[in-house]
């Protein structure tokens, strides 16, 4: 059966969709699940679930579906769920407040150890009972929680300092959302988001709706 380390990227990013629906199904005791109905949940085809899912052996039976239970527990092992991630957010500006906010509140899969920073103003201070510490405690603390996890919040200019910070104290995993280019080994995983970059593509389909509107109108005008 393929490891994580050998699915391909597109494959993982695909899983917590798909366990997000899984938990919802759960809750409300629905107890089999197709990937047709997956497929309407998750705006991704039925085949394509299957093939992601094919990828790590059989678990479901045709023509009956998928266990919910059964499909959910074996994607929480896959992605590495089963236990809590201890997560470290770096920077306690807008975006790492609102951020550790939501995850403290609705991810019960990871476990936010700390928020990081250098302003008076918010070191010493607490995010939902989680305290903010000065960035200078950041290695001591991931050795001590044992941090899998880093999240980069800080302005681009101090972001690689922050990420070799990480590096050196091995933490393999780090979600970037400073607006910059950042360097590490092979072995380390950066996952970048640019919400700019993703709010400036979005007005294209905008600006694209709006055209065929205009267009429209002046169609039903002549």
């Amino acid at each position: 059966m393929p490891q994580r380390g050998e699915a391909p990227i597109s494959v993982i990013k695909r899983l917590p969709v798909y366990l997000r629906v899984l938990d919802n199904l759960v809750k409300r005791d629905i107890e089999v699940v197709s990937s047709k109905s997956l497929s309407k949940q998750t705006g991704f085809s039925a085949e394509q679930i299957r093939k992601d899912l094919a990828f790590f052996g059989a678990f479901g039976t045709r023509g009956t579906g998928y266990n919910t239970n059964y499909l959910r527990e074996r994607i929480l092992r896959i992605i590495g769920l089963d236990k809590q991630t201890n997560v470290a957010i770096i920077g306690a500006g807008h975006l790492g407040t609102a951020f550790a906010r939501y995850n403290i509140r609705e991810n019960p899969y990871t476990n936010v150890v700390g928020l990081f920073d250098v302003s008076p103003d918010s070191v010493g201070g607490e995010i939902e009972g989680v305290p903010v510490y000065h960035l200078n405690d950041l290695q001591d603390m991931i050795k001590q929680e044992k941090v899998q996890v880093g999240v980069v919040t800080v302005p681009a200019v101090h972001a690689q300092e922050v990420v070799d910070r990480m590096v050196e104290e091995n933490v393999k995993a780090i979600l970037n959302f400073a607006p910059a280019k950042l360097n590490a080994p092979e072995h380390v995983t950066i996952h970048n988001v640019d919400l700019t970059i993703e709010l400036q593509s979005l007005i294209y389909f905008a600006r694209e709706e709006l055209s065929a509107d205009r267009d429209k109108e002046e169609n039903k005008e002549e």
